[in-house]
């Protein structure tokens, strides 16, 4: 009877073997944006963008850092469960300034970010503010290959959603030239 190897997470490529870094994205956007403003469709390029919208709107507040910002917010890998678990920012409500109080106010009200209050009750702990992370807070731990294809039907049903307002629904958005 032969015993099933279960392969490790460093012979599987991690940290990550699906999410590419800051080199790919931002090659990537950058040509999408060149070919959107030489091809004259900036607008429609701009439609496909929803999710990375979003994500740059969610992420608003730790990126003019009303609240703390660490330099890595990509999810947490737990070679152990070989699961991806959200990322966290630990900072005191005291010390953000007004912005940062009722982003962290609003944001804690809408459900978000999910945070644990320390038993000093000043000190704060709670997820960073990513689209990924946020996935992640939405179901619980979760494989990367699994985060992978929810993100891949999320940027699907944008894509959707971006050809009907392109097309269908395009004399209500568009010039009528």
């Amino acid at each position: 009877m032969q015993q099933k190897r279960v392969m490790g997470a460093s012979e599987r490529g991690y940290p990550s073997q699906v999410f590419v870094g800051d080199t790919f994205n931002y090659l990537s956007g950058m040509t999408f944006a060149v070919v959107g403003i030489l091809g004259h469709f900036s607008k429609t390029v701009l439609l496909f963008f929803i999710p990375q919208v979003l994500n740059f709107l969610y992420s608003v507040p730790q990126l003019f850092r009303l609240i703390p910002c660490p330099r890595h917010r990509m999810p947490k890998h737990d070679p152990a469960t070989d699961l991806l678990n959200v990322s966290h920012t630990q900072f005191r409500v005291d010390e953000l300034n007004v912005l940062g109080r009722l982003c962290y106010h609003i944001f804690r009200h809408l459900r978000l970010i999910r945070c644990e209050t320390h038993r000093d009750g000043r000190t704060v702990t709670c997820n960073n503010f990513t689209i990924i992370n946020f996935c992640i807070l939405l179901t619980g731990p979760i494989r990367e290959d699994r985060l992978n294809r929810l993100l891949m039907v999320f940027q699907l049903g944008c894509a959707v959603f971006a050809f009907t307002i392109r097309y269908p629904l395009a004399h209500y958005f568009y010039d009528a030239n």
